[in-house]
């Protein structure tokens, strides 16, 4: 079946993304937190069909997310929370958001009141008809999260995300927390659950004294609940005890955890040129379809296709056929990383790098002019679909 996906082509297998669902729903049931998807990690709308029985809703960076959250989840009227979090709002982006999201949570208390009357006219008018008003937010910054390396940190220094305890005393001060049902913590990233009770204690020394008084916290995303050894009774814990103490509903919004190891982004050979060694230049770039491969920067494990034969990579420079992958992009530092195998590489080999459906695909752009990877899934009976192929219209449409 590998062998008739075209090149190049992200992955998702429906099977892997359901046992990460069944998983989530695990922890919504013994804990009573509800999980939503956070639609800047995994957003393959076209699985969603899949996650609508056990995930709440989505979360949104921004009104793009936040409709596709929406037309692709569902929203209050089926009973689905569309959650919108962004460091700032425009008037128009409020007005449209206002229409479809269930919560929307403010960087600032200036940006709350900016927009307290929009929201407060169609509560109005949700409550003229029997509808759930919109719930509204702050999200506050407990100066401390163990997110490394630093660009993916959110309570780093001078921090644009979230407001600092001494702003936010000062905000209450002046305008009061009346209209406000909720507050939302984000400093986690692929961490476990044992960092979550640290922050904890954190969140608490800070904000406590406002916490019982809230309707909901949400404690936001990069809680890493489906991947192997994660603490998962712990999680349950402090989730149970924290609802218990406050009296509160509780949201967790992971993306990563929901899209974890449930797909691949397959490549191709194109060439193997010489330079100090064997370089090997694929159909698919870091910088335009792997970007945290540089960012992070982090080396995603490999297995190579050849003549109908899959094998792992061995690691950097450990087998006697090592190869330095790269893209197909003018950018010098369009590298993947070091690779080495038992038997040679080939031109016409497949590649797939394992686990590439978050954070890779909502991150892709266009630059060189490089195709996008098609989009294909294996379905549950193990048919392979292609869904999506980008055609030279996606790349002229972006630049013009």
């Amino acid at each position: 079946m590998l062998t008739n996906i075209p090149s190049p082509c992200y992955v998702l297998e429906e099977q892997k993304l359901l046992h990460n669902l069944k998983i989530l729903d695990f922890v919504q049931k013994e804990s009573g937190a509800k999980i939503l998807v956070a639609l800047k990690g995994f957003a393959f709308w076209r699985s969603f069909e899949l996650l609508k029985p056990y995930l709440y809703g989505s979360t949104a960076s921004g009104l793009y997310e936040a409709k596709l959250g929406y037309e692709s989840l569902g929203g209050r009227e089926s009973g689905k929370e569309v959650c919108v979090f962004s460091p700032a709002y425009k008037e128009e982006e409020m007005r449209e958001l206002v229409k479809i999201a269930t919560h929307i949570i403010f960087n600032s208390f200036t940006q709350w009141q900016r927009y307290k009357n929009i929201i407060d006219e169609t509560n109005e008018k949700l409550k003229a008809e029997g509808k759930s008003p919109i719930e509204v937010g702050l999200r506050l910054n407990p100066l401390y999260s163990e997110v490394s390396p630093m660009i993916y940190n959110p309570c780093s220094p001078k921090s644009r995300l979230g407001i600092i305890p001494s702003e936010f005393e000062k905000g209450v001060k002046e305008y009061g927390l009346e209209g406000i049902s909720g507050l939302h913590f984000h400093t986690h990233c692929e961490q476990d659950s044992d960092v979550l009770e640290r922050t904890l204690k954190h969140i608490k020394a800070h904000f406590e004294p406002y916490l019982s008084s809230m309707k909901w916290i949400n404690l936001g995303g990069g809680h890493h609940i489906t991947r192997e050894n994660y603490n998962l009774s712990l999680l349950i814990s402090l989730l149970k005890d924290f609802k218990k103490d406050y009296g509160v509903e509780v949201f967790l919004e992971p993306g990563e955890a929901v899209g974890w190891q449930c797909g691949f982004l397959l490549a191709e050979v194109m060439d193997i040129v010489q330079n100090e060694g064997n370089v090997a230049i694929l159909d698919v770039s870091a910088s335009a379809h792997m970007p945290d491969c540089l960012e992070m920067p982090y080396r995603p494990k490999v297995t190579k296709l050849s003549n109908g034969i899959l094998e792992e990579d061995c690691g950097e420079n450990v087998a006697p056929c090592t190869y330095r992958l790269g893209g197909n992009t003018c950018l010098s530092g369009d590298i993947i990383g070091d690779y080495s195998f038992s038997t040679p590489l080939n031109i016409g080999d497949k590649i797939l790098f394992d686990d590439m459906i978050h954070y890779t695909i909502v991150k892709n752009t266009t630059f060189n002019g490089v195709p996008l990877p098609s989009l294909g899934v294996i379905k549950q009976n193990g048919e392979f679909e292609l869904l999506k192929e980008f055609d030279y219209s996606y790349y002229k449409e972006r630049n013009g």
